[in-house]
């Protein structure tokens, strides 16, 4: 079970939030008092607590690093975009303004928040994320997090998060209803530490793609299925995916182009 609560001392505007939260997501929002996040746990039988403070919101599991919403390099790239320059992850999707975009593995939405960026206020931007406390965060997240960038603000309460199995969801998709279907597994094999993706291997799905996925996406696709993965993980090859063909990157996007 997930908790909803507040810090020690809360503010009004801290508690109207946690209580926003609790009640648009239909999870239980206690009094904090003056309870240690551990005795969190133990007091109401919880298995992740989610602490609202002042322009922020904290996710904590039991004996895990916390974990918090922050757009991380997807404000750098996102900079970029608005500055006209070129987005590998874009430029394999063929993304364009007014594209519909439905990105399968959200994670903290770093790649959503991107392609929100270059489809604009006339696209559509979807994430579908599996884990209910991860969704919860980042639908937070999306909605109250601030940055310079007002252009790059409106894109982040643009992105539509939906807690949900993604093959489950694209089975439920008519044909050819998103111009781009995106999957970013890759969190499951680090390419390297990192202090913002470290966190939310505790919450998230570990399974590898599945063909029948692919198979969906394709179905659901106008355009592209794109697939961000491992350099020489195999996963592009059994997948189906032609890689981009970047030489020296870590990471390459594979295509399957459905127009």
């Amino acid at each position: 079970m997930m908790i909803v609560t507040t810090g020690i001392q809360p503010a009004e505007a801290e508690l109207q939030r946690a209580t926003g939260i609790a009640e648009q997501q239909g999870i239980p929002i206690v009094p904090r008092g003056r309870t240690s996040i551990p005795n969190l746990f133990s007091k109401y039988n919880a298995d992740a607590v989610l602490i609202v403070t002042q322009g922020k919101a904290r996710l904590f599991r039991e004996d895990q690093p916390v974990l918090e919403y922050h757009p991380s390099m997807g404000y750098v790239r996102a900079k970029r975009l608005l500055r006209g320059e070129p987005d590998p992850m874009i430029d394999a999707a063929r993304a364009e303004a007014g594209d519909a975009v439905l990105d399968c593995t959200a994670g903290l939405g770093t790649d959503s928040l991107v392609f929100a960026v270059q489809v604009g206020p006339t696209g559509l931007v979807r994430c579908l994320e599996a884990s209910a406390e991860l969704s919860v965060l980042l639908r937070e997240g999306l909605a109250s997090y601030e940055v310079e960038k007002p252009s790059v603000v409106e894109a982040m309460r643009r992105v539509e998060v939906v807690n949900t199995d993604h093959l489950h969801y694209l089975k439920s998709l008519p044909d050819n209803s998103f111009d781009v279907v995106y999957f970013d597994p890759m969190f499951r094999k680090p390419v390297y530490d990192s202090s913002a993706i470290s966190p939310l291997r505790a919450f998230a799905d570990d399974r590898a793609l599945s063909e029948e996925s692919i198979r969906e996406a394709v179905r659901v696709a106008r355009k592209t299925v794109v697939l961000k993965e491992k350099k020489g993980s195999g996963e592009m090859e059994r997948l189906g995916f032609t890689s981009d063909g970047r030489v020296h990157a870590k990471i390459t996007y594979g295509v399957i182009t459905v127009d």
